[in-house]
């Protein structure tokens, strides 16, 4: 069906519509903000590429983490900063659809990271012996892999089945695009019965991956509460790792809520905040808890910062 295609050409985003008088204050406020995500995103990345003593499974993960992160800011930040400075907020049909699928499989991707981290800590703290065996080079690769291709295909097939629907309305009541937002503008809600089980299969699959993450830890707390060495090492490594699971599922599961049962009472400035956490707390918070919590990367910055004096 590519008559919808020619019907929508473009989309009207309308979260912007009752901010006119702080649009160039919110402009440089979020272009700060990416600055400071570029920041520490970049300088984790380049410490770990940099110092051949962090070419370890753990802080190549790290590194692909914030990779994500900068991929994922890059889906929303330079549309928002030029939608401040635009009287009308409009997006191509074709460009909304790209800012979904970047979005959709940025979160994907994060919880997939975040799972492969915890499953690096079960065998490094759980099965110690084996872990350099197990966490090859070939391994991690694969798995990097994984976190990116699945969740992009994943995010891919939604967006097609979206991109099949023929369209009645062209107007999007949040400041970027969202599939289910989308979806939500069929003509025919007959026609969205199979986006709404994909849906429902992304978000198994998703759940699995929370349940695993939930098992790979108990493991871990269990080892560790009959060793002083392994508790030392649980509050070094899997702290951080615990943290951004926590930013992730607090800034997801509001943002869902929200979107789920309603924000009609709520003015647009609080929808607009819940709406962009996601793209603000973690590529910003992720990079500095750790960069500060993990010695050897604390390490490496200082040693930069000092080559720089």
């Amino acid at each position: 069906m590519m008559d919808n295609v020619s019907q929508t050409r473009r989309f009207f985003l309308l979260g912007l519509n009752e901010t006119n008088n702080h649009r160039f204050t919110l402009f440089f406020l979020t272009l700060l903000c990416y600055c400071v995500i570029l920041l520490v995103n970049t300088t984790v990345i380049l410490i770990i590429i940099m110092d051949k003593n962090l070419h370890e499974p753990m802080y190549i993960l790290i590194c692909t983490f914030c990779i994500n992160g900068l991929y994922g800011s890059a889906g929303f930040y330079p549309k928002f900063l030029w939608d401040l400075l635009s009287p009308v907020q409009v997006i191509s049909y074709s460009g909304c659809l790209v800012q979904v699928q970047v979005n959709a499989s940025f979160a994907f991707s994060d919880l997939s990271f975040i799972s492969v981290m915890a499953y690096d800590r079960y065998v490094a703290i759980c099965r110690p012996l084996e872990y350099h065996s197990v966490m090859s080079k070939r391994r991690i690769i694969m798995l990097v892999c994984f976190s990116w291709m699945t969740p992009f295909c994943i995010a891919g097939i939604n967006v097609f089945l979206t991109s099949r629907l023929k369209l009645c309305s062209q107007y999007i009541a949040k400041i970027y695009c969202m599939n289910w937002m989308i979806v939500k503008l069929a003509c025919f809600p007959a026609e969205t019965a199979v986006n709404g089980i994909v849906v429902y299969i992304t978000v198994i699959i998703y759940l699995f991956h929370g349940i695993f993450i939930v098992l790979s830890y108990m493991y871990i707390i269990k080892t560790c509460a009959n060793s002083i060495e392994n508790r030392a090492k649980f509050m070094q490594t899997c702290v951080p790792h615990l943290t951004s699971l926590l930013i992730f599922l607090v800034n997801i599961l509001s943002d869902v809520m929200f979107m789920q049962f309603g924000s009609k009472d709520f003015p647009q400035a609080f929808k607009n905040f819940v709406a962009m956490e996601y793209f603000v707390i973690p590529p910003l918070l992720n990079p500095l808890i750790y960069g500060f919590k993990l010695s050897k990367i604390r390490k490496g910055i200082l040693v930069v910062l000092t080559l720089k004096k």
